[in-house]
């Protein structure tokens, strides 16, 4: 399916872009010049990125043939099983030039499931390496050491199923594959595959977001401290099993995304890329600038052309090998500040064009959408940025940066930040429409209450938020408990108001649609290296002795709501109305008009509501008994507009508006 155009048609569009066209311009010219000059003038950025077929371990006829790029080693040699570890002549790789060496093997030497790495001399010292562009990497359960493993079954995967078509307004799922089952431990490919994307599908997603697919040694990372680029995660299990989940989501009618995360790679210099070569500057800069002080991780040199190698064959791999659908790109406001954005409020469009922008960052992500969409027209890549900055969600040829959606990131720091700091009766529903639709109208954007991130060692989902202690002891399906309906009934209307003025998606980390409790907190020693807060606790939601599942029908229905109505999806949402002491905000999408009241206590009867004349339906609450609501509202109930006696081009709804409900109506 062709995505839907941007409404504007280039960046210069803008006048408040205006003062900044010439930097916009250069650093449109600086991608063309770059990719000019990796492709030696040919264009061909698909063919650039095949550096997975050339580096690495590959089988040529009746040989393996080894190549690595480490131009500041003295003498590289490879061992392994097949040389107990020590070093021989007979394995010692040849130097090729421009920093690369190669070894030719004999088919007989290595074996399906051989562990390996390199021994690499530099500066009168020897470097254990694992190889950066290796496929499989996998630890030691005893000595919990990593190697880098042999992959080549006797039979090939066969994939089964094409991706399903692009959706317009992608409904998507950000989920773990370690931390999805319930049991107290890491879980695997397959179990994700038999358990959860059922459970996805029946919940109503159409896209699936995968976290921490790439190699990473510490899994309390999250796996954003990525040590092999091309590896898939061996604590979950093998290349194949991974494959066979994609290929499995794909014939259940799922598209399938992966955080890429080339903001930063783990510090890890056996494991991963950190001092490959032995020097500190071969694929991160040198120095302090190499060194993300906050993340304790190493920071890319985007302007180095054998980095962009890496980098834009990872991109292509993993759509090639894995047959990925897209990307949700980690960290992005890290990667496009020489300060990583860290701290900084943004307040203004020359935080966009200054002197702590790293172009060449910004040229590599350029780079990387072209070639993405060059390779597979129907993948999305999705900007994790901060900092607002203005072209990352715009195409290429209009001077943008080729992002097709940006994560709309504020809105869930506002939700928590009314939550925690403010009560009910000084919410403010002007500000919150404000807020939910503060965006640029010629971007694309991906709305959501929480992800992974507001939950984070410590801090509290939304539900907990919400309702704390009594979460615990007052979820009972038949307790009236004060704390717990407010929760509730709140939990609901967040959702609802933030995928009705989202842009042109929405998101929720898996759990967060029944209202998991508690926080996310990998295996460490602060916590015993307990896995407790490390699962998801699937039999709350399943349970109809709890509440929780409330919260998952009303999740289902409002998502079928909205995708099943894509004229609604395709348009921008509209302000009709909002008050400060009645707690009131009124919209309208497409056809279906949606009205909020946000008071704690105040029920309203007769509120008149000026909308465009006709008949409306009923078509969901939030109060309704099937979602743990009090049912005070009548199912499929019609309304009819009245012309204002005082001006004939008013037409007002008299309305029955229950305190904490939202209606959603329908024009007939």
């Amino acid at each position: 399916m062709t995505p839907k155009p941007h409404k504007l048609t280039k960046l210069p569009d803008d006048p408040c872009l205006a003062p900044y066209l010439d930097i916009i311009r250069r650093r449109s010219d600086s991608a063309r010049a770059v990719e000019r000059e990796l492709t030696g003038g040919r264009g061909d950025l698909a063919g650039f990125a095949l550096g997975h077929d050339h580096f690495g371990l590959h089988r040529q006829g009746d040989r393996w043939i080894l190549r690595q790029w480490a131009p500041g080693a003295e003498a590289v040699y490879l061992i392994g099983d097949l040389t107990a570890w020590c070093e021989s002549e007979e394995f010692r790789m040849h130097e090729c030039g421009q920093g690369q060496w190669e070894l030719s093997i004999s088919e007989h030497v290595l074996r399906h499931g051989g562990l390996y790495r390199l021994r690499v001399h530099h500066g009168g010292r020897s470097l254990d390496r694992i190889p950066s562009w290796s496929r499989r990497v996998v630890q030691d359960d005893a000595t919990k050491i990593f190697n880098a493993q042999l992959w080549a079954p006797q039979d090939s995967f066969e994939w089964r199923h094409e991706a399903p078509d692009r959706p317009d307004f992608p409904l998507i799922y950000e989920a773990h594959v370690g931390m999805a089952q319930e049991l107290w431990r890491i879980g695997t490919y397959d179990e994700f595959r038999t358990n959860i994307l059922p459970r996805v599908v029946r919940a109503g997603y159409n896209t699936l977001q995968l976290m921490a697919v790439m190699e990473h040694p510490y899994y309390g990372s999250f796996g954003y401290q990525v040590s092999n680029f091309f590896a898939a995660s061996s604590r979950f299990g093998t290349p194949d099993q991974l494959k066979a989940l994609i290929d499995e989501a794909h014939g259940m009618g799922l598209r399938v995304i992966m955080d890429l995360v080339h903001s930063h790679a783990a510090s890890n210099a056996v494991e991963g890329i950190s001092q490959f070569d032995g020097t500190d500057h071969q694929y991160c800069h040198a120095g302090q600038r190499g060194r993300h002080a906050a993340w304790g991780s190493r920071c890319f040199d985007y302007g180095k052309p054998e980095v962009l190698h890496f980098l834009l064959s990872n991109c292509r791999f993993w759509l090639d090998e894995y047959r990925v659908d897209g990307f949700r790109f980690d960290g992005v406001t890290s990667m496009l500040y020489l300060d990583h954005g860290m701290g900084r409020p943004f307040l203004g469009f020359d935080d966009y064009f200054d002197d702590s922008v790293d172009e060449d960052a910004y040229v590599y992500l350029t780079l990387a959408n072209k070639l993405i969409h060059e390779l597979r027209p129907d993948a999305i890549t999705i900007a994790e940025d901060v900092s607002g900055m203005p072209g990352l969600g715009a195409p290429i040829e209009a001077g943008g940066c080729g992002f097709d959606y940006r994560l709309a990131m504020g809105v869930p720091d506002h939700w928590f930040k009314l939550v925690k700091k403010l009560p009910d009766e000084h919410w403010d529903p002007g500000a919150l429409w404000g807020e939910l639709t503060n965006r640029r109208s010629d971007e694309r954007s991906i709305t959501y209450v929480e992800c992974h991130d507001q939950s984070i060692v410590g801090d509290k989902t939304m539900l907990f938020e919400l309702i704390d202690k009594p979460l615990y002891t007052n979820m009972g399906v038949d307790d009236e408990h004060m704390a717990i309906l407010r929760g509730i009934a709140l939990h609901k209307m967040m959702r609802l108001a933030t995928i009705a003025t989202g842009g042109d998606g929405y998101l929720n980390f898996m759990g967060n649609e029944f209202g998991h409790p508690e926080w996310i907190d990998f295996p460490r020693e602060g916590n015993n290296w307990s896995y407790h807060y490390a699962r998801r606790q699937w039999s709350l939601r399943d349970s109809k002795d709890l509440k929780y599942h409330f919260l998952a029908d009303f999740d289902i229905a409002m998502l079928e709501l909205f995708a099943s109505r894509p004229e609604a999806t395709g348009q921008a949402p509209e302000h009709l109305f909002d008050h400060f002491e009645e707690k009131i905000l009124a919209m309208k999408r497409g056809d279906l008009v949606l009205v909020f009241n946000f008071h704690p206590n105040n029920s309203v009867v007769d509120y008149s509501l000026n909308v465009p004349p006709g008949e409306y339906r009923l078509v969901m609450d939030t109060d309704e008994r099937r979602f743990g609501g009090q049912g005070r509202l009548e199912a499929d109930q019609r309304y009819f507009t009245q012309q204002s006696a005082d001006d004939p081009n008013t037409n007002r709804l008299k309305l029955y508006l229950p305190c904490r409900t939202a209606l959603v109506m329908e024009k007939v």
